[in-house]
């Protein structure tokens, strides 16, 4: 499956190297954007694999939570829905935003799961792509949407239900 969809990765972290997160990030990218009907989008996705350090910065600078996370994620314009559980906007910016993504985190909570370590990053990398799309779980209607989204898209790529 190869769309049309960029996806720039900066490694901070040199484990997410080994771990060859460049692949992962585009087979969420592109699982996600063919599932909402975006695969000819030529949207744009930069995501940063970085460590504990550096995530709880910058979680601390844009939510003052100043504790490392799994994921973050910075849309490059507001898409959500006007009401909850409802479709968000089309994009129309084909940079779509930023993500990145936590090596420490994400490996002691995939071995707390007893979840092979590349299913889960691409679980999170899936959530962060559709966080950039307007996606969201503030409330029960939104996060049942993006929850049922995130389950289709990983069994399209054989992955588990991971709730």
């Amino acid at each position: 499956m190869t769309l049309d969809v960029t996806v720039d990765v900066l490694i901070e972290a040199p484990e997410w190297g080994a771990l060859g997160l460049e692949a992962l990030a585009q087979q969420a990218a592109e699982a996600t954007l063919q599932r909402l009907g975006y695969g000819d989008s030529g949207f744009e996705i930069s995501v940063m694999g970085c460590d504990d350090a550096r995530i709880a910065e910058l979680n601390g600078d844009f939510r003052a939570k100043p504790q490392p996370t799994n994921v973050l994620s910075w849309p490059s314009e507001e898409r959500a829905a006007d009401v909850p559980g409802g479709q968000p906007i089309t994009p129309e910016d084909p940079e779509l935003g930023d993500i990145a993504i936590a090596w420490g985190v994400c490996r002691a909570e995939a071995e707390v799961a007893g979840k092979e370590l590349p299913h889960h990053v691409i679980h999170l990398l899936v959530h962060g792509v559709l966080h950039l799309l307007g996606y969201d779980h503030i409330n029960a209607q939104d996060a049942a949407l993006m929850e049922g989204l995130e389950v289709e898209i990983l069994a399209t790529l054989g992955i588990a239900d991971p709730y």
